[in-house]
């Protein structure tokens, strides 16, 4: 069904408002997102004559179309959970740490292999912390990380890794945001958008830094990494935690101890492979995801069943555990579809927006700057990056057509990296507790510790954000080539100079109480 939109004025911005403070307030995307769809088919059928039954309706099919025009976003996530499960139960993961094990011999060698691992395992954060996790655990503690640190290193390279990589799950996320008849496809605009995703940068930075500097931390981190050293990994006064993550990946027969390094390495790099080939020949971004997909998946089948790594019918119980898995992730996309939908076919919302941008006296140049403080506290508040695409970037991207259409880029970058922000740092987020179950952590220590590392972070990128708006008249290359060395060097020199600070701040109690 064709739907006329209508201009509801004041009223049009009322779904994202609901939905935002709801989120806030009950800390539940779905139910929120719900919520805000009812409340914009609510105003769009009253104001077509449609009257209550269209509110349901109305929601209803918007659903439907707007899941079927991204069925090849749903097919993707769908294997790639299945692929997550299939990789993690034959075993690969194991060989591959106990591959690295021989080649670990301290603290700086250990860190540093686990971010490694967290680079490699791109294409969703889940299977990136679970196997990270898993495997990484007995080589840090062998090596006298603390479980602080280690959580920090899986949490930092599981979703700022894979908002950077065009053949992961945040990809396909990002992109099915993207008008179909925008002179920029949803793909073109994520790539363009990775070098100027700061947040996703500075913070993998940051995790090697630390992983190289064995005495640069700071806050909280300093004091678990000093207690590590004396070989108590784990924080005194913590209950043991039982390691569910072992149990999600256990294999169910010891075959998947024959488990080689490749058996990880071949499937990602084949999902890779045949993702960037069919884009390279000009298929849909989604269907290429989907087709890369199930290409390895089926690598996969060919790698481990002819050798007894899985039988056949253990392979496809898993295919069936993994999509299982996604369940989640493609409800809150399925709902931030529709409700971007609701605001910008039917309620014109970004329109009047855009239009009360135009008529305020606010600088265009911060517009970066506000989307990205707006995602950050979205996402950290609701501990979700991908509910927080679904109402942010829609707006973002008519705003910007209208008022700044040479900062389009710039501010998907900058909402991005706010909703990586969340994701990576809030309590709530299902990333940040599964990082500390991974680690066999507690949430609060790992909350604790990792928090003042994400807010250096989030600050540096605030003014880098402002300098990419002030500099956006220059043309974007040339923005990225002075905001991004000017935010790696102020972040260098502000991980620099704190530790310092704390270490002179103890000297000068010390004399005091001295004196």
């Amino acid at each position: 069904m064709d739907f006329a939109p209508v201009e509801a004025g004041i009223l049009s911005i009322l779904p994202p408002i609901i939905a935002i403070a709801l989120a806030l307030i009950t800390k539940e995307v779905i139910f929120s997102l719900i919520i805000g769809i009812l409340s914009g088919t609510a105003i769009y059928s009253f104001s077509t004559g449609m009257g209550a039954l269209g509110i349901i309706t109305t929601a209803l099919e918007l659903m439907v179309s707007r899941v079927g025009a991204n069925a090849e976003m749903v097919i993707f996530l769908v294997m790639l959970g299945s692929l997550t499960a299939v990789i993690s139960i034959a075993g690969g993961s194991r060989a591959y740490g106990l591959r690295a094990s021989a080649r670990i011999k301290n603290g700086r060698s250990a860190g540093l292999a686990a971010s490694f691992l967290g680079l490699i395992l791109f294409i969703d954060d889940y299977f990136s912390i679970i196997t990270a996790g898993t495997v990484m655990r007995p080589l840090t503690d062998r090596n006298k990380i603390s479980r602080e640190k280690l959580a920090y290193i899986i949490n930092t390279t599981a979703a700022p890794v894979c908002i950077i990589v065009p053949v992961s799950s945040y990809a396909a996320s990002v992109i099915s945001y993207f008008p179909e008849h925008s002179s920029l496809s949803g793909m073109q605009a994520f790539l363009s958008s990775i070098p100027m995703n700061l947040y996703a940068l500075l913070s993998i930075f940051m995790v090697f830094w630390f992983s190289v500097r064995q005495k640069g931390d700071y806050g909280p981190m300093a004091k678990a990494e000093s207690r590590a050293e004396t070989g108590q990994v784990s924080p005194p006064s913590s209950e043991e935690i039982s390691d569910e993550i072992t149990k999600i990946i256990k294999p169910e027969t010891d075959n998947a101890k024959k488990g080689l390094a490749l058996d990880m390495l071949v499937p990602v790099f084949v999902l890779a492979a045949v993702s960037i080939i069919a884009m390279i020949k000009n298929t849909d971004a989604g269907l290429s995801l989907a087709m890369g997909a199930f290409v390895s998946l089926l690598s996969a089948f060919i790698l481990y069943v002819p050798r007894r790594l899985m039988k056949v019918k253990h392979f496809f119980s898993s295919v069936t555990a993994g999509a299982k898995t996604m369940v989640p992730a493609i409800i809150i996309l399925s709902l931030a579809w529709t409700i971007a939908h609701v605001c910008r076919d039917l309620l014109s919302t970004s329109l009047y927006i855009a239009g009360l941008a135009l008529q305020s006296n606010l600088p265009i140049a911060l517009i970066p700057a506000i989307m990205f403080l707006t995602a950050c506290v979205l996402s950290f508040a609701t501990g979700t990056s991908w509910g927080t695409f679904g109402i942010i970037i829609p707006i973002t991207l008519d705003v910007c057509n209208m008022a700044a259409p040479e900062l389009t880029i710039t501010a998907l970058s900058a909402v991005l990296a706010g909703s990586i922000f969340g994701d990576h740092s809030s309590p709530i987020s299902d990333c940040t507790i599964l990082s500390s179950t991974g680690a066999q952590c507690p949430h609060i220590a790992h909350v604790s510790s990792q928090l003042p590392y994400a807010l250096t972070a989030g600050s540096v990128c605030l003014a880098g954000y402002v300098i990419a708006g002030l500099t956006s008249s220059l043309g974007y290359a040339a923005s990225v080539a002075i905001t991004l060395p000017f935010s790696i060097v102020l972040l260098a020199i502000v991980m620099l100079i704190i530790p310092k600070i704390k270490i002179k701040s103890h000297r000068m109690s010390t004399n005091y109480h001295e004196l």
